[in-house]
């Protein structure tokens, strides 16, 4: 089947051939499901900036608290993730994403009403039920729209959502809380998902599958199973050390960001308004500098050397370990603060490169379920354990440290840095030949 009779099926099916869209909407295609992605980060973040006022009001020991923010959400937010992106590969990712933006934020307001834990557990669980119908849609129709030259700049846009939305999250969370209490915090930020759902409902057109990569001809093809998938991106050495350098690194980072509020307050006293506005501006500025500039540099060095999209990775990983160490071995709250500057700045610089390459390692009809394949990874071992890990961690060593357990749990965590660099370098080691692989594939 030609492009052209692929386009024609596309259109009688309610997709808009990816041709046919201008930069201009391509741009704001990319926009409006950046929005949608902050969104999702706000109402999964939020909880971190009221982790001690609900210790404090539920009476929640550490432990409970790293399993709302880590295991509760994860093993639902991730498992799921693979049969609606199979479902993703099947049909409309457009109306996906807007049903996955009102079941989030629907149920982040509903965590506003809890009143013990085993609620609020089941709430957080409704959250990451939503969420996981979000990210692997959206990360496909990015591919359909941006050429592969320009996939890990336009994924590491659409990845800003991450330090918008935790900007937002610990801002709003933090002053909110401190003038009206937690539950309102909830309320406040649940909300405008459900406005943000209809732009996508409304607006946004399905994108033709597979045009930015010239080789559309299998657009109306049927979508692989999800072990077809499997096989092919465990075939791939570069993917295994992806997908491991991409757990580990997001161990690191969603220890850190969930419980970096805590440690601020017990350590230092400060308060959750306080905290928010210096970790807004933290994590929202620097934190998106870093998300978009290595993915920038991915690009820009990778033109010449594809390798380049996981060395600029490694970089990063390797710079950011001392300066985490720094941060949590300093006693002064504005060295602390200092220290974060690095980590934030890698704290998601990582997810652009590998979303791009892992798309590039997979056939068409393969993509949603390759993003979640990779978060099912990421997000089991990063977000599952990493909270889970410092909370357990810090009781362990109460005894002896007394409310400063915090600072060095989180500090016993960080090892996985280097760790995690060290998994990109290996990845890149077969890339070249991994990608060829998926491309030959594709032409089957």
């Amino acid at each position: 089947m030609t492009d052209r009779a692929d386009a024609a099926s596309g259109v009688a099916g309610g997709v808009a051939p990816s041709q046919g869209f201008t930069p201009a909407y391509r741009n704001y295609a990319l926009f409006i499901l950046m929005i949608a992605y902050t969104a999702n980060y706000v109402d999964r973040q939020i909880l971190a900036i009221l982790l001690q006022p609900i210790k404090e009001d539920l009476l929640l020991s550490d432990t409970q608290l790293g399993f709302l923010s880590g295991i509760t959400f994860a093993i639902f937010y991730a498992t799921l993730g693979v049969p609606i992106a199979m479902w993703a590969d099947r049909t409309n990712r457009r109306n996906i994403v807007a049903l996955a933006l009102t079941i989030f934020s629907s149920m982040t307001v509903v965590c506003g009403f809890v009143t013990n834990f085993a609620q609020l557990a089941l709430a957080r669980i409704g959250v990451g039920i939503g969420e996981a119908g979000s990210s692997p849609p959206s990360h496909s129709m990015i591919s359909d729209m941006f050429p592969p030259e320009k996939r890990a700049s336009a994924m590491g846009i659409y990845s800003l959502g991450i330090n918008i939305g935790i900007l937002i999250g610990f801002l709003v969370g933090g002053w909110v809380s401190q003038w009206y209490g937690w539950r309102a915090a909830f309320f406040i930020v649940g909300a405008p998902g459900l406005i943000i759902a209809l732009l996508v409902r409304f607006t946004l057109k399905e994108p033709e599958r597979g045009h930015a990569d010239g080789i559309s001809s299998q657009a109306s093809a049927a979508a692989p199973r999800v072990m077809e998938v499997w096989k092919l991106l465990w075939s791939q050495k570069s993917f295994r050390h992806i997908a491991f350098g991409c757990a580990l690194a997001a161990f690191g980072g969603y220890a850190g960001v969930t419980w970096i509020p805590a440690f601020l307050i017990r350590s230092f006293q400060m308060s959750p308004g306080e905290i928010g506005t210096w970790l807004a501006l933290i994590i929202g500025f620097v934190g998106g500098a870093g998300t978009y500039l290595t993915s920038w540099l991915a690009d820009r060095y990778g033109k010449g050397d594809v390798r380049w999209n996981l060395w600029v990775v490694a970089i990063v990983m390797a710079v950011c370990f001392p300066f985490a160490v720094g941060m949590y071995l300093s006693m002064d709250k504005y060295w602390a603060l200092a220290f974060f500057f690095v980590p934030a700045f890698a704290g998601a610089a990582y997810i652009g490169p590998s979303l791009a390459m892992t798309q590039g390692l997979v056939t068409l009809r393969m993509r949603a379920v390759a993003s979640a394949v990779l978060f099912l990874i990421l997000n089991l071992i990063g977000m599952g354990l990493g909270p889970q890990a410092v909370g357990l961690i810090s009781d362990l060593y109460h005894p002896a440290y007394g409310d400063e357990s915090l600072r060095y749990a989180l500090l016993t965590v960080m090892v996985v840095w280097p760790w995690a660099g060290i998994h990109f370098v290996l990845g890149a080691k077969t890339l070249k030949e991994d990608l060829a692989r998926a491309k030959a594939h594709s032409l089957k």
